[in-house]
């Protein structure tokens, strides 16, 4: 009772007209910033924060919070048109999106999007609302070892993610890995395959590679066979754009799926979005009935990443307001924040600050809202970009990718390394090799080595740390069991086959 007597005094903070529009000025800009590739949310609520001088503690968080979620469906409006992702956590999304829009169906890929993340976020913040004191509990028994299992678990969803050889994905997956070894040692500090290049000091940014490989790749390979996309008005009615009751079927469990595969693995200090939208794509491939479409323009493909990224991103705050640890980039800088205005996250912010608190708690129901309305909206809008020939999209994709691998760091090499990774892209399409894998693994690759070399350091170089603590060893044989059931099922038919022969 007493936590429904606190959200509705959330409310009454959060529905104050001033706090109203900063929540609608920071979805706005939140969904701008995820289409623009090079800002991402981390970046975004950085480059903001200054504006937010002079604001009420709850105003500025609440603007700045909308930013995050908001970002959180923006990168999926490029992934969806033009086969860029916004961001990591939206790379998942281009992978059947981007397909479902070269066969005529983007107004209902942006739509189950939009759909998704509004139920998946706003049931995340149920969860939240009820839940987060015993979830941010659970998370605090993860250390280095539990970590490096949940990063195993992860890479070995590469066995099926994408492609039709698994082979290919492991391989694709090994080459992301070594890029990520690419920079200075997160130990000893020893610069590490840099061949004295000053830029890659800091390693192999993720943007300009996704940028390259799904971007530029697209374009090249569209070169070789053009084919313009039939948009007509009645394609861009609002009744279009919404999901078929076939595709809500086919749907529905995803974004369940998402939404709770999401929430979990946000509220894991380090986790991220990026981790929940591969997990949950791996997840909706495994359990889907029809495996073969994914990659080719699957609705699911789209609903249950999409779903897991937004209620991460809710989930990524259960850790910092209860715990006072940043479970994101982007909450550690929401963390800086809070110090600035004199807030100690933690739970005495709960019982010192309970306006603040519940006003954030109940801007995110109201943000929820006010950025499927306005998302579902303008996809007729967005889909409109379709109508542009493509001998004039194309080259505006180019110059869009290079200006966001650019704005990175402002920095020409990261352009350059765009435009190489564009053409591995292309060859990599030519030869059916899938290019998700290999960017997990770049996105992963440094989170693995140092939760590594962390449990190392912590038992002393003995494995056995990995396989004594419960909860990691029994993610590393989950992760087991989903690498070897592809052999286990081609030994069972291989049986099969003998026995009815004999």
């Amino acid at each position: 009772m007493d936590t429904l007597s606190n959200l509705l005094m959330g409310f009454s903070v959060a529905l104050t007209p001033v706090n109203l529009l900063f929540c609608l000025l920071g979805v706005v800009m939140g969904t701008l910033i995820g289409a623009l590739p090079g800002i991402g949310p981390s970046a975004g609520v950085a480059i903001l924060l200054p504006v937010t001088f002079g604001m009420s503690p709850v105003t500025s968080i609440i603007m700045l919070c909308g930013i995050y979620y908001g970002a959180m469906y923006g990168g999926t409006i490029t992934s969806v048109l033009i086969n860029v992702p916004g961001e990591s956590s939206s790379v998942m999304t281009a992978v059947d999106g981007y397909q479902m829009a070269r066969k005529g169906r983007a107004g209902a890929a942006l739509g189950i999007a939009a759909i998704g993340s509004f139920l998946a976020g706003t049931g995340g913040v149920v969860i939240f609302t009820f839940l987060a004191p015993l979830i941010a509990r659970f998370a605090l028994s993860f250390g280095p070892p539990e970590y490096f299992a949940l990063m195993i678990l992860g890479l070995t969803t590469l066995s099926g993610l994408t492609g039709r050889s698994m082979w290919k994905s492991l391989a694709a997956a090994a080459f992301g890995l070594m890029l990520s070894f690419v920079g200075m040692d997160i130990v000893t500090g020893v610069a590490r395959f840099t061949f004295h290049r000053p830029d890659l000091l800091s390693g192999v940014d993720f943007l300009p590679v996704a940028i390259g490989l799904f971007g530029v790749g697209e374009v090249l390979a569209s070169a070789e066979s053009p084919a313009e996309l039939e948009i007509t008005r009645a394609d861009l009615s609002l009744r279009k754009v919404f999901p078929t009751m076939a595709d809500w079927v086919r749907s529905r469990r995803s974004i369940l799926r998402g939404g709770v595969i999401g929430f979990l693995i946000g509220s894991l200090p380090g986790a991220g979005a990026t981790m929940a939208s591969f997990i949950s794509y791996a997840v909706e491939k495994k359990s889907s009935r029809h495996p073969e479409e994914f990659g080719q323009g699957a609705i699911e493909g789209v609903a249950g990443p999409e779903s897991a990224n937004n209620s991460a991103s809710v989930g990524a705050l259960v850790p910092l307001l209860t715990l006072g640890v940043p479970g994101s980039a982007t909450t550690a800088v929401m963390m800086g924040a809070l110090m600035m205005y004199g807030l100690h996250p933690g739970p005495l912010l709960f019982q010192k600050n309970p306006d603040f608190v519940w006003g954030l708690v109940a801007s995110m129901y109201i943000g929820n809202v006010l950025l499927v309305i306005l998302n579902i909206a303008f996809i007729p809008a967005f889909v409109n970009v379709l109508r542009i020939p493509q001998r004039i999209l194309s080259p505006l994709i180019v110059v869009f990718c290079m200006v966001g691998a650019y704005t990175l760091d402002n920095n020409l090499f990261d352009v350059w390394l765009m435009l190489l990774f564009g053409v591995l892209g292309y060859l990599m399409k030519k030869l059916d090799y899938p290019p998700a894998p290999l960017v997990l693994a770049l996105v992963l690759g440094n989170l693995v080595e140092t939760s590594l070399r962390q449990s190392l350091i912590i038992s002393g170089g003995s494995m056995a740390i990995f396989v004594t603590r419960p909860i990691s060893a029994v993610l590393l044989a989950i992760a087991a069991a989903v690498l070897l059931a592809p052999a286990l099922r081609s030994l069972g038919r291989v049986i099969r086959v003998r026995a009815s022969r004999a």
